[in-house]
């Protein structure tokens, strides 16, 4: 049984800044005639820290305010859900550590600086920046914000799935990028108690496909260390309590190539004029590898962030 509410998904509504909530969303009529279905954009790259994760963090720290007691918190990131983190935690008056690898984007964590976050780097990768994280509750006290694993942040998530759900046409089929999961459970719940005949589908690469290659085999398993250009989505180990949500709410589960997540960058610069992080192009290049699956569809994806270096940017899409 999944963890998830719909009830709490929707009070969440009230709890997240709005400057987060109904975002553009969007029939894009130039990317559909080059990818052969109706292509709706949904874009969440436009608010304080140009990512999706800050319905999230609204939600975990609107709960720990009505909670009463603890003002510090720590997460674990590569980028996104620090920055979140920072953004929200000044709003609200709490303490915000971020521990992330050396390796991390040296933009993200210049961002997650500027937004008042304590960063501590920690040679290694993620997981090993969630070990520092976990140190640093345990010796402070500080609340461990857990990306996924905090119900919190799938919920927060799924209130995208919501204002998807308003759209004055149905759709065949949703495309949510996979990291640690909390997006597309989140978004796919809200969706199946709102439009239970559209199609929910995580998007993950190939070069990181931990969650995806565990939703395959109904079981946790190890992929390997990641080697990806989608630095947001890129962890090794799976949480089982969200392979198990995953498993009740998610339709099928993607893989795709660095080059068509480059291609979907570009395609998306050159036809929408929007600027994304590899992460957020993942939907872009599902329906580029299966063509012939979407065909004719009206294809929703859920564009996740655009914390992209400049210079990364044009080396991979002139490249």
């Amino acid at each position: 049984m999944t963890r998830l509410s719909i009830d709490r998904i929707e009070t969440a509504v009230h709890k997240i800044d709005s400057v987060f909530q109904n975002t553009p969303q969007y029939f894009c009529p130039h990317l559909s005639r080059v990818l052969g279905c109706r292509v709706v954009l949904k874009v969440e790259t436009l608010n304080p820290v140009r990512c999706f994760k800050g319905r999230g963090t609204e939600t975990v720290l609107a709960n720990l305010e009505a909670a009463g007691g603890q003002k510090a918190v720590v997460c674990a990131s590569a980028g996104n859900l620090g920055q979140a983190l920072a953004y929200s935690g000044r709003n609200r008056g709490f303490g915000v550590t971020v521990t992330a690898s050396s390796a991390a984007n040296p933009l993200k964590i210049e961002r997650m600086k500027a937004l008042g976050a304590a960063v501590v780097l920690v040679e290694g990768q993620i997981e090993e920046a969630l070990e520092a994280a976990l140190t640093h509750s345990r010796e402070t006290g500080a609340f461990l914000v857990e990306d996924s694993k905090n119900i919190d942040t799938c919920e927060g998530a799924g209130t995208i799935g919501l204002e998807l759900a308003k759209l004055p046409f149905p759709l065949d089929s949703v495309l949510i990028s996979l990291g640690a999961g909390a997006m597309a459970t989140g978004i796919g719940f809200a969706l199946k108690n709102r439009c239970p005949d559209t199609t929910v589908l995580s998007v993950q690469p190939q070069n990181a496909p931990a969650l995806t290659r565990s939703y395959l085999a109904g079981a946790v398993i190890d992929s390997g260390p990641p080697h990806t250009i989608a630095d947001g989505v890129a962890g090794r180990y799976v949480i089982p309590d969200v392979l198990t949500d995953m498993l009740e709410v998610v339709d099928d589960a993607l893989l795709v190539e660095e080059d068509s997540i480059v291609e979907g960058m570009r395609l998306l610069y050159s036809h929408s004029g929007l600027i994304v992080e590899p992460a957020a192009a993942l939907g872009i290049a599902s329906i580029l590898e299966n063509p012939g699956h979407f065909r004719g569809q009206t294809v929703a994806t859920v564009l996740c962030g655009s914390n992209v270096a400049p210079r990364d940017f044009e080396n991979w899409v002139n490249h």
